[in-house]
C-alpha cells in the first residue's frame, strides 16, 4: 500500500494501484510442525503449523460443519510489516491420477469439460457462479471462493478469469490443480487489493465441496450457497438496488445520431444490463447515469434532451419483471458524491447562471429547475419530496463525507437520507463486509437525527456474462407490490425514507426484526426500564457465525453479540431473547454467515419515557 495514500485515507484507501509498483508472488510453505484439533459449537478446527508466506507467519485452517459437504480451507497469517496490501490464489495441485476431468460452467452458462493433463501449463478460466470441479470414477469435488467478501472492490464488475487450472506446481513437471485467483491487474483501473494492517490476522480462505455426483451435480449443489446468484423472492418484500452507471442513455443518443433515425438503435433493443437484472431477481434498479465530468456544466439546451431520453428509456425497458429508474450521481454543490432520487421524471439542469431563474417552464419539458448552490438542491428535493445521500461515505471521492457537511441544513433534512454501504475497502481479517458504513450508520444515528443507509454496488456496465453477483448486494423494501413506471413510485421512495427495510448480500434474510414489537424504521416508547423482547426471522444458506444488536445513547455505541455456531447450512430460526435498552436511542441488528455474508436493518428508534433522560 503507498504510505501516503494510506496515511491521508485513514485506512479507507480507494484510489490505488499497488500492482504498478514492485511487488512479491510467494508460495506458501507448510512445515507440518504442529497440529491441533478445537471444536467451536459444533464445528471442527483442524489446524496445522507452520504456514510462512514472505513475511507472513501462521498456520493452515480446515473447518468443518456437522452434516455438511463443506470443507472451509484457511491460510491464517499475519505480518508485523507496515503498508501491506495483499491479493492471493489458492486450491489443490499435485499428481492427481484419479482426476479424470475438470469441468465447469462458462460465463454465459455453458458447461465445459477439459481431460486432466499432468503438466498442462496453467492458464486463468472464466468460470460462472465462480465453481470449478474435478471429476473423477467416485465423485467430484468443487472449489469456490467466499462468493462477496473475496472480490476486492472495482469499478467494473466483468469476469476476469477469477478460476485457474493447469500446473502451477513450480517443482513437479507432471503436477496438475486447478483453484481460485485474483489477476493483480483488476479491471486495469483503480485496484485497491487487500488491506493486511500489521498484527491482523488474515484469513485467507476457500472452499472445497464433496459430491458423490458428477460436475454438474456438484456446480448445483454449490450455486445453491448463492441462491443460484439470485436474490430470493421474500412475501412482503420487493428488491431494490441502486448506484448502476451502465450510461445508457448517452449510448442510446450516440448509435442513435450515427444512425440517423429516430427508431430505438440497433443493439440496444434489449439492453443486456436488463437481461443481467432481471436473472439475479431484481425488481427495482435504481440508475446513476450522466457519471461524466462535463455533465455539471452542460447548458440547458444540452442535457434537457439526455434527461427526457432517460426517462423514456426507463419507461421503455420497465416491464411486469422490473422497474428500471432513472437516477444520477451529480456530483455538485453539496461537496463530495451524492446521489439523486425522484418519485417520478423531473427536470434539473445542475448549474445556474445569476441571470438565470430557479424554476420556470420550458415547452417540450414542462417544469425545468435550475441549481447552483445547496440551497437550490434543498429547495428542488423539498418541492418533488426528492431524496439525497452520500455516495461511497468516507472513501473515494466521498473521503470527507457527510461528516464535512453534518450541521448543514440540507443534511439534517428529511430528504436526505444519510449514505450508501457497499463491501469496500477490503480487510480479510474482519468477520464482516463494509464495516465503513455500518460505523458511520451508527455515528449518524449518534450525532441526532435519524439516519439510514441503503446498499449501493456502484460499477460501470452491466452484461449479462459479468460477474456481477459477487459485487452486489440489495435492499428488500418492506412492500406489497411493484408499482408501474407511468403511475409513479412514490411508495418506493417512501419506503427508503421510513426505513422500512433490511440489507442483504443474498445470502442471508432477515423477513422479521422487531425491538418491543417495533420495527427497523418506526419507534420505540419506553416507559420505565426492563428489557424489551428482540423478535427476528432469520433465514440462511451458509452456516451463520454470529448476530449483533448494535444500539446507541448519543455518548456510546454498544454491541451485544449472539454467538450463531450450533447452526447448519440452509436453515431458518426465530430469535426471541430480551435486550436492555434503557437509555438507548436507536437499536438495529447485523447477522453474518463464515463466508462473511451479511444483512442488516436500519434503526429502530427508541424515545424515552416521562422520568427518562437522553445523555446529552
Amino acid at each position: 500500500r503507498d504510505p501516503a495514500k494510506a496515511s491521508r485515507g485513514l485506512g479507507m484507501v480507494f484510489f490505488d494501484n499497488p500492482r504498478e509498483r514492485p511487488f512479491e508472488v510467494h508460495t506458501a510453505r507448510l512445515e507440518k510442525q504442529s497440529v491441533r484439533v478445537t471444536t467451536r459449537g459444533r464445528r471442527t478446527v483442524i489446524a496445522i503449523g507452520d504456514l510462512t508466506a514472505g513475511s507472513f507467519r501462521g498456520e493452515f485452517q480446515f473447518t468443518l460443519y456437522p452434516r455438511s459437504p463443506l470443507v472451509h480451507a484457511e491460510a491464517v497469517v499475519e505480518t508485523d510489516e507496515e503498508f501491506r496490501a495483499i491479493l492471493y490464489d489458492a486450491g489443490l495441485s499435485g499428481a492427481s491420477p484419479d482426476w479424470r476431468s475438470i469441468a465447469w460452467l462458462d460465463p454465459h452458462g455453458h458447461l465445459r469439460r477439459m481431460k486432466v493433463t499432468p503438466g498442462m501449463p496453467a492458464r486463468p478460466v472464466g468460470v460462472k457462479f465462480r465453481t470449478l470441479v474435478a471429476e473423477s470414477g467416485s465423485g467430484s469435488l468443487a472449489v469456490f471462493p467466499a462468493p462477496h467478501q473475496y472480490f476486492p472492490p472495482l469499478d467494473f464488475a466483468d469476469n476476469f478469469e477469477f478460476a485457474w487450472l493447469g500446473n502451477r506446481d513450480g517443482e513437479s513437471p507432471d503436477a496438475f490443480g486447478f483453484g481460485i485467483r485474483q489477476p493483480p491487474e483488476g479491471d486495469r483501473r483503480w485496484v485497491p487489493w487487500f488491506d493486511a494492517p500489521p498484527g491482523t490476522r488474515q484469513r485467507l480462505g476457500v472452499f472445497y465441496l464433496l459430491s458423490g455426483g458428477d460436475a454438474e451435480a456438484a456446480i448445483a449443489e454449490t450455486a445453491r450457497y448463492t441462491r443460484v446468484d439470485r436474490f430470493k423472492e421474500l412475501p412482503g418484500h420487493v428488491t431494490f438496488s441502486s448506484h448502476y452507471h451502465v450510461e445508457h442513455t448517452v449510448d442510446y443518443l450516440e448509435r442513435q445520431k450515427k444512425q440517423e433515425t429516430s427508431g430505438i438503435p440497433k443493439g440496444l433493443e434489449a439492453p443486456g444490463f436488463v437481461t443481467k437484472f432481471k436473472q439475479t431477481g431484481i425488481d427495482i434498479i435504481h440508475l446513476a447515469e450522466f457519471h461524466f465530468g462535463w455533465t455539471p456544466g452542460q447548458k440547458t439546451e444540452d442535457r434537457l434532451p439526455m434527461l427526457k431520453t432517460m426517462h423514456e428509456e426507463c419507461a421503455r425497458l420497465s416491464d411486469d419483471e422490473i422497474l428500471i429508474l432513472p437516477g444520477e450521481e451529480p456530483n455538485v454543490h453539496l461537496g463530495g458524491h451524492w446521489i439523486s432520487f425522484f418519485p417520478k421524471p423531473v427536470y434539473w439542469v445542475l448549474n445556474r447562471g445569476e441571470d438565470e431563474p430557479f424554476v420556470e417552464e420550458i415547452e417540450g419539458y414542462g417544469t425545468v429547475y435550475r441549481v447552483g448552490s445547496p440551497d437550490d438542491v434543498l429547495e428542488l428535493m423539498e418541492r418533488e419530496n426528492g431524496l439525497m445521500w452520500t455516495a461511497h461515505p468516507r472513501i473515494k471521492s466521498s473521503l470527507a463525507y457527510p461528516d464535512g457537511y453534518r450541521d448543514t441544513e440540507f443534511y439534517q433534512s428529511d430528504h436526505f437520507l444519510g449514505a450508501a454501504w457497499k463491501a469496500m475497502p477490503a480487510d480479510l481479517s474482519r468477520p464482516r463486509i463494509g464495516w465503513r458504513v455500518l460505523d458511520l450508520l451508527d455515528d449518524m444515528n449518534q450525532w441526532g437525527g435519524r439516519k439510514q443507509i441503503v446498499g449501493e454496488v456502484d460499477v460501470f456496465r452491466v452484461e449479462p456474462d459479468y460477474e456481477l453477483y459477487a459485487h452486489m448486494n440489495v435492499n428488500y423494501l418492506r412492500m406489497d407490490r411493484v408499482p408501474s413506471f407511468e403511475e409513479g413510485w412514490q411508495p418506493v421512495l417512501d419506503a427508503v425514507r421510513g426505513g422500512h427495510y433490511f440489507v442483504s448480500t443474498g445470502e442471508i434474510l432477515i423477513p422479521r426484526f422487531a425491538v418491543g414489537g417495533s420495527e427497523s424504521g418506526e419507534t420505540l416508547s419506553l416507559e420505565g426500564g426492563g428489557p424489551v423482547p428482540l423478535e427476528a426471522e432469520l433465514e440462511w444458506t451458509f452456516p451463520l457465525a454470529f448476530a449483533e444488536l448494535i444500539s446507541g445513547d448519543g455518548n456510546e455505541v454498544f454491541r451485544e453479540r449472539i454467538d450463531l455456531g450450533d447452526t447448519t447450512e440452509f436453515g431458518t430460526r426465530a430469535l426471541r431473547m430480551p435486550v436492555e435498552l434503557d437509555g438507548r436511542i436507536w437499536a438495529r441488528l447485523e447477522v453474518w454467515d463464515i463466508a462473511a455474508n451479511g444483512a442488516f436493518t436500519q434503526p429502530v428508534w427508541i424515545e424515552l419515557g416521562a422520568g427518562d433522560a437522553v445523555k446529552p
